[in-house]
């Protein structure tokens, strides 16, 4: 059976995690290297539910895209995510914007699912890495054509300024993408991303950026069962399970 520590060093030649943004928490953040690991859970989130399932399941070790612990803590208390894992002997495994960026990651799992072409990084001066990808479309798409084939694709609920000019060049960044999208007005047609603001989709728009938010969750989710897969076909002797996990976020 492998260790903790090589799971992580066998992730880490996927996603290295000294790749990650500077205000990121990914790598190692709870548990022993040298554990021996039987059985892995994995999830996008660790939350009371995953967590809970992990233990159900006799899981060592919890792989999840986003941190354990992201900003500092001042207690841990029984009953908190982290406190489960660490009295359960769980340690956690975290791999978050190093994902992000990595070739295979999410952004690249995202182009796939969408069914877009080529897709390739889009260096930034706001991110560390190139986090961003920028893709083709086999065919121009307007605005609402191409809302409708992501809601297609992921399943989601999402929301869209039109800026009314024809798709050829989409710029995709999984979760959070606001941040960035002043830098993409200019270098793409469309930028797709999981969470935008109200004034982002208006400045969009008038620049002449269509811009589409599909859900943070739906934008990451589909990474997880692609390095489920490759860490199953790397350790045959290990138990891997992807956790079933919905979006905590409910539409009304």
């Amino acid at each position: 059976m492998p260790t903790v520590k090589e799971i992580y060093d066998y992730i880490n030649s996927l996603a290295e995690f000294d790749a990650q943004e500077q205000w990121d928490n990914s790598g190692l953040l709870l548990g022993d290297p040298e554990k021996q690991v039987e059985a892995v859970a994995l999830a996008l989130d660790a939350t009371a539910k995953t967590v809970a399932a992990a233990k159900d399941m006799g899981a060592q070790l919890l792989i999840t895209h986003h941190p354990v612990i992201f900003s500092p803590l001042k207690k841990i208390t029984a009953g908190s995510v982290v406190y489960e894992l660490i009295s359960s002997g769980i340690s956690a495994i975290c791999a978050h914007t190093c994902l992000d960026s990595a070739s295979g990651g999410v952004n690249d799992v995202l182009a796939a699912k969408l069914g877009l072409e080529n897709p390739q990084p889009l260096p930034l001066d706001g991110t560390d890495t190139p986090m961003v990808r920028l893709a083709e479309l086999k065919e121009a798409l307007s605005g609402e054509e191409l809302a409708g084939l992501v809601k297609r694709k992921l399943g989601c609920h999402l929301r869209l300024a039109d800026a009314g000019k024809p798709i050829k060049t989409v710029a995709l960044c999984g979760g959070s993408g606001g941040s960035l999208l002043y830098e993409i007005i200019g270098k793409a047609d469309a930028f797709i991303t999981g969470e935008l603001s109200h004034h982002h989709f208006i400045d969009a728009a008038d620049k002449g950026l269509t811009a589409i938010a599909a859900g943070h969750f739906e934008t990451e989710q589909p990474v997880m069962p692609q390095l489920c897969e490759r860490l199953k076909n790397k350790f045959k002797n290990t138990r891997f399970t992807l956790i079933e996990q919905d979006n905590p976020v409910k539409y009304y």
